[in-house]
């Protein structure tokens, strides 16, 4: 497998698409337990245990169906092995973007705010064999879900949350030192892909609800700004694991053509007035299982146009 991706629009050669095989929400996970803390959803308990069959199967349909869209696309997919997440009280391998992070052409593990999402490395040999793999350090205080980052070629965007710290963004720069990574602070929750999500150079969606004028980060200040005030809620099962705004998580296959959630008929609208090329598409359990289709790949190989 090819390693070669610097930012998230260049045509697309190569990449992995997850699955909801064996989804487990873990039970003795000490950071996962505090979720039911920090949720601002307390209608429902948060989820433990076996995700449900029909959740998965359903689940399952939706991603073959993506890979059936990528494959006519030219896209060459690979996915992830299964593991028996319940047996290991882990999570699942249904978001590969949170675990590992494309550098250029080398690979970094992050040390993940779950412990237990730690086994889905392997689950993901098909990308790291015969590749380097960068290991962040372990016990050094460092905390970093690889979705905490958006790619823009020599510069990185990193969203300083519960998932990603200062201590990661620092020990990045020091081994990155040709990249140029600009903290951003305005989201208290994870990951950024629902925040901030460039469509090709020099065009990028933004959620107005956690961005702002005068917080849009510096090196997207001069870029094309479609602002997103809302989107279509979608269902999900007892607990949002996600919030309306997985919406917005859009997947680039080229500069011109990206797949979006075929519920948000206004973006699509409105990307379609750029002259985008929009593949409408659905992950019915996004919600649930907290993932949009940025997250539920991991882009190994894009070509520089």
């Amino acid at each position: 497998m090819k390693i070669h991706s610097y930012n998230e629009w260049d045509t697309l050669k190569e990449i992995i698409v997850g699955t909801a095989t064996n989804a487990n929400w873990p039970l003795h996970d000490p950071v996962f337990a505090l979720e039911s803390k920090k949720t601002t959803w307390h209608e429902t308990p948060v989820p433990s245990g076996p995700v449900p069959q029909w959740i998965i199967d359903e689940t399952n349909e939706d991603l073959d169906g993506l890979v059936k869209i990528l494959q006519q696309a030219d896209v060459t997919v690979h996915r992830p092995k299964d593991l028996d997440f319940v047996g290991y009280d882990g999570m699942y391998n249904y978001c590969p973007r949170d675990r590992l992070l494309i550098a250029g052409n080398c690979i970094v593990d992050p040390v993940m705010m779950y412990p237990s999402r730690d086994i889905e490395l392997a689950a993901l040999g098909c990308v790291i064999q015969r590749n380097e793999l960068v290991t962040i350090p372990r016990h050094w205080g460092i905390v970093l879900d690889a979705a905490n980052i958006c790619r823009l070629d020599d510069t990185w965007l990193f969203l300083e949350s519960s998932s990603g710290n200062r201590a990661a963004a620092v020990w990045l720069q020091a081994r990155f030192p040709e990249i140029h990574i600009e903290l951003c602070n305005f989201y208290a929750g994870v990951h950024i892909d629902s925040t901030v999500v460039p469509l090709r150079e020099g065009v990028v969606m933004l959620n107005s609800s956690r961005v702002t004028p005068d917080t849009v980060p510096e090196c997207l200040r001069s870029w094309t700004q479609i602002w997103i005030d809302d989107c279509v809620p979608q269902q999900f099962y007892q607990y949002p694991y996600a919030s309306k705004w997985i919406g917005m998580n859009t997947l680039s296959i080229n500069p011109d053509t990206v797949i979006v959630d075929e519920t948000q008929t206004d973006i699509i609208k409105r990307l379609e007035a750029m002259k985008f090329t929009v593949i409408p598409h659905t992950l019915r359990h996004s919600r649930t299982l907290g993932g949009g289709f940025h997250c539920v790949t991991l882009d190994t190989w894009r070509q520089n146009d």
